[in-house]
């Protein structure tokens, strides 16, 4: 037996590693010829894949501009409510959001004011508080000093002096308001930063006189700005005693915010049910009654929202489905219509030797550019349209990375699950029998 001819029963010699890297390359370069040719088919019939893809469009559209808007308007919520000082919340006659209807509020409506009387006993006896502050909101106009007057937009505040560290505001220049204020019912005021610059635009405003509503007012302090919310400038205030606006504007009707800042974040819950305790035992609440007011923190509000949105989510998600859905089923029946149209092209290509899986390949990724094309066309113009609320409101624009990465992956699940029918059924056409297909 000569040794140079091989036996029947060697072992055949193993590829080397460089072998399989090109049938791995081959592999990836039938992919993009697949590829390629996909394009040109879309390219080809420009109408026909635009009005297929506006499904896809719409669908992604309406996603990711309510995403986006809400993304937005929740940073703008957010925002705003860190005005609170740390471990800080707020209890008021009224719910500080409210989503239902007139029927609903008439119960808030019929309750009784938060009084002066009560909120002092809360601050007398809730042991577990840094600091209670009491405040109200009672005018709003122009204010005036020497130097010039401004829009009929800033707000009178009279407020206790636990309000500075509950709103934490931080005094930028003079003092913040005391109790001796308070309990004289001293015509004194604390500014806003925006309208301390407003009245004051070249100089200090501490020490200066202002007029609002007539009255005159001696500025002694001025805090430090905190910028633009939805409701526009919240500097542009002035707040005075709350024992001088009650004497000037009166108290009857009037509900009164409460303000608390418990010790630390530790007692924080506990706090929360001391001032609950108390304020139910001041305005006389039977026991096993519900609260006859509420009691919210900058987290409960920011949940309250999120709460409210999932509903809003889900709903544009449902929808939003059915209508890609909708679209899924139009490219399919226009892949058909395709696989017909190219019948004879593909048994020019199976005679070739293009195999089934080349076909397979192409159309389900025909199928798959339709709909990124329309993925990509409405998330563009979904964050573009969502973040005008952004303009409106005043506050940074939002990308919600999130959704947009469902949207692409949701865009290339229909693409896959709708176009590998009209795939397979052109990829199993019969070769001879397509060549004469005219």
């Amino acid at each position: 037996m000569n040794p140079e001819l091989p036996s029947r029963h060697a072992v055949p010699p193993v590829l080397p590693a460089p072998a399989i890297r090109r049938s791995r390359a081959w592999s990836w370069a039938e992919v993009a010829e697949s590829f390629h040719m996909a394009m040109a088919a879309v390219a080809a019939h420009k109408l026909r894949s635009g009005l297929t893809l506006l499904g896809v469009l719409v669908g992604v559209f309406s996603i990711m501009v309510t995403m986006t808007a809400l993304r937005v308007l929740q940073r703008n919520v957010e925002r705003e409510m860190s005005q609170l000082g740390a471990h800080t919340f707020a209890v008021r006659k009224w719910p500080a959001v409210y989503f239902g209807g007139p029927e609903g509020f008439e119960k808030y409506w019929r309750r009784k004011p938060i009084t002066w009387e009560q909120g002092q006993r809360v601050a007398r006896r809730a042991t577990l508080a840094s600091s209670v502050g009491l405040e109200d909101e009672f005018w709003a106009g122009e204010a005036l000093s020497v130097y010039g007057r401004t829009p009929p937009t800033v707000r009178l505040l009279g407020v206790t002096p636990g309000s500075f560290p509950a709103r934490n505001w931080v005094v930028a220049e003079g003092r913040a308001l005391m109790e001796a204020d308070v309990e004289n019912a001293r015509d004194v005021c604390v500014l806003g930063d925006a309208l301390a610059r407003s009245l004051f635009p070249h100089g200090s405003a501490v020490g200066q006189t202002i007029k609002m509503d007539g009255v005159p007012y001696r500025v002694v302090g001025v805090l430090e700005p905190k910028g633009t919310t939805q409701g526009g400038e919240q500097d542009n205030f002035a707040a005075i005693p709350l024992s001088t606006a009650m004497n000037r504007y009166g108290r009857m009707g009037r509900s009164l915010t409460l303000l608390v800042q418990a010790r630390e974040a530790a007692v924080f819950e506990d706090c929360v049910e001391q001032v609950r305790g108390l304020l139910r035992l001041a305005r006389k609440v039977p026991p096993g009654a519900e609260d006859d007011f509420e009691i919210f923190s900058n987290d409960s509000l920011i949940q309250q929202f999120q709460a409210f949105t999932l509903a809003v989510r889900v709903g544009v998600a449902v929808i939003s489905s059915i209508a890609l859905l909708a679209a899924g089923v139009g490219i399919m029946n226009i892949m058909l219509v395709s696989v017909t149209e190219r019948t004879r092209e593909i048994g020019i290509r199976r005679a070739v030797g293009a195999k089934k899986r080349h076909i397979l390949v192409q159309f389900i990724l025909e199928a798959v550019v339709l709909c990124e094309l329309g993925g990509l066309l409405g998330i563009v113009l979904g964050i573009a349209g969502g973040n005008l609320t952004a303009w409106y409101f005043k506050v940074p624009p939002a990308i919600p990375l999130d959704w947009t990465l469902m949207g692409l992956l949701s865009c290339s699940a229909v693409g896959i699950v709708f176009g590998t029918y009209p795939a397979w059924k052109a990829a199993h056409l019969d070769p001879i029998e397509s060549l004469r297909y005219e």
